[in-house]
């Protein structure tokens, strides 16, 4: 099992309502269904299961405080870590299908669906970017709807307490 990667998260955020169709035109690279679930929402330690068409990875993540920019250490865990970690758990994981598409300028613009079926089911997308300036210069495709980037409450961990707390 490889180490920690700690690094500087930056991206933004947006509300979308569906997933990009064939009008868009941006070529599809990832389709991907995963569980997340929150040991700790602040600070923010969530574990997450992906299953892609060839591969299942297991991690534990820590996040610190902000909003377009702040630091995420991910580490890898097994099937059983993750197993054990997920009986600590107090409400059901969050469902998601994460689709990834390629922008014509090279970002790849990260799609979720989020507890699809649910009442609280909803849509929303992600950009990462190399630096805050990148994602200053970011032009959104029209796609994408408003920015939630500095959006008070918009992150899965705040989701996750509004929606697990009523179980």
């Amino acid at each position: 099992m490889s180490e920690a990667t700690p690094h500087w998260e930056i991206e933004r955020k947006y509300h979308i309502n569906r997933f990009p169709d064939d009008r868009e035109g941006w070529p599809l690279v990832a389709h991907v269904m995963m569980e997340q679930a929150y040991l700790c929402t602040a600070p923010t330690v969530r574990i997450r299961a992906s299953k892609g068409e060839n591969e299942e990875c297991y991690w534990l993540c820590f996040k610190g405080k902000g909003r377009l920019m702040r630091r995420e250490t991910e580490m890898p865990l097994s099937r059983q870590q993750y197993d054990e970690l997920c009986d600590l758990l107090e409400a059901p994981p969050i469902h998601k299908e994460l689709r990834v598409y390629r922008l014509p300028d090279g970002h790849l613009l990260e799609c979720s669906r989020v507890d699809a079926g649910q009442p609280t089911e909803f849509y929303y997308a992600e950009v990462e970017f190399d630096s805050v300036e990148a994602s200053e210069a970011f032009v959104p495709p029209a796609f994408l709807g408003e920015d939630a980037t500095n959006e008070k409450g918009f992150s899965m961990g705040t989701y996750w307490r509004r929606t697990r707390a009523a179980r």
